[in-house]
């Protein structure tokens, strides 16, 4: 079986050569065309997860800021109203309150939908290849 054996640098030659090219031609291309696309996903996908975190974050401080400044509105209200002269003043302080608090809520659901748009698209990116819209 002169086809298998061994040549003077240790390299087999013939069939079993064939064999082995073969094979290490298998690995190679399974490595090109699975392992590494596998690996480039993987890493796509904790890039991903990080910017949904930090954009979850973002959004928890935000809706906070937006709590407090509503209880200072609420709290400035009830201080007008507690120094109205009459019923009539207090009628108008809470109608402008309820006003100013509803364009508030529109402005900051408003808010917090533009961040989750945001946070999405930045989230899909390293899935798209890593670039931003």
């Amino acid at each position: 079986m002169a086809d298998d054996a061994a040549n003077g640098n240790g390299e087999a030659t013939g069939a079993t050569g064939d064999w082995q090219q073969a094979a290490q031609r298998a690995r190679d291309g399974f490595a090109d065309h699975v392992v590494d696309p596998a690996r480039r996903a993987g890493e796509a996908m904790r890039a991903s997860g990080q910017q949904v975190a930090e954009g979850g974050q973002a959004i928890g401080l935000k809706m906070i800021e937006q709590a407090e400044r509503n209880t200072h509105e609420a709290f400035a209200a009830m201080r007008e109203a507690a120094q109205a002269r009459d019923l009539s003043d207090v009628m108008r302080i809470q109608g402008e309150y309820l006003r100013g608090q509803g364009q508030r809520a529109m402005d900051q659901a408003r808010e917090i939908s533009e961040m989750i748009i945001a946070i999405g698209r930045d989230a899909v990116a390293p899935l798209r290849g890593g670039g931003k819209d």
